[in-house]
């Protein structure tokens, strides 16, 4: 461990009830009004905005205007694999009874880790990448083939663009619900990206819940060719 790396500071920020659900509305990638924190969070306007700040301080959130809106997001793609990570170790919350798939079924089906795929569907997006020679895992990160380049360039991907980010290209992120690894860092956000540009899949409001549309079952089935006999879609 790096004696440098403050851990328990990070730790106390996350470790308020408040704090982290405003953290788990971030984790859609997108930016989110104060007023809205403050709903998810269950707290006032006037707390709200101190744990915003704290947040802010702390270098887990950046803070940006429209105008007199504050909207907030997640610094970047390692708070989120950090979250994500501590999601693995955190144990379940007790959720109240429901007539229908919650909130907590609707996330391990498919969902957004930031700004990549994740959940069932993620995995197994992943999983049929590798099993198709597209994809290569090596240590943290994935290989991309020159077959999987081209295939993934022909769905319209922007493997380029992806390739010259300043971010981790291709990293396998450790799914907290599959506890398998999915498609994260550049390439993976392209994807996802493409996917939902193509109406393949689609955000459910209100939620960082992802699901895929009738099109997209057909077309994912016919290009993907998972390794499951009844895919996630």
């Amino acid at each position: 461990m790096d004696a440098e790396a403050d851990i328990a500071a990070v730790a106390a920020l996350i470790a308020n009830p408040a704090r982290a659900k405003m953290l788990d509305a971030l984790f859609d990638g997108e930016a989110h009004s104060a007023g809205s924190l403050a709903a998810h969070g269950d707290v006032t306007a006037g707390t709200a905005s101190s744990h915003i700040d704290a947040l802010v301080a702390g270098g887990l959130i950046v803070e940006e205007r429209s105008g007199r809106q504050r909207l907030l997001r997640l610094a970047g793609p390692d708070v989120a694999h950090a979250l994500e990570a501590l999601s693995l170790v955190a144990p379940a919350t007790k959720a109240p009874p429901t007539r229908g798939p919650d909130r907590s079924t609707n996330l391990r089906a498919g969902r957004t880790c930031y700004d990549h795929l994740a959940g069932a569907l993620g995995v197994a997006l992943t999983d049929a990448l590798v099993t198709r020679g597209a994809l290569e895992l090596a240590g943290r990160d994935y290989e991309l083939s020159e077959t999987g380049a081209t295939e993934l360039s022909a769905l319209g991907v922007d493997v380029d663009r992806a390739r010259s980010s300043r971010r981790a290209f291709a990293r396998a992120c450790l799914d907290w619900s599959e506890r398998r690894p999915h498609l994260a860092g550049a390439l993976g956000a392209a994807l996802a990206d493409r996917l939902f540009a193509l109406g393949w899949l689609i955000r459910l409001p209100g939620a960082r819940t992802v699901k895929v549309t009738a099109i997209g079952k057909r077309e994912l089935t016919d290009r993907f060719e998972p390794r499951y006999s009844r895919p996630p879609w």
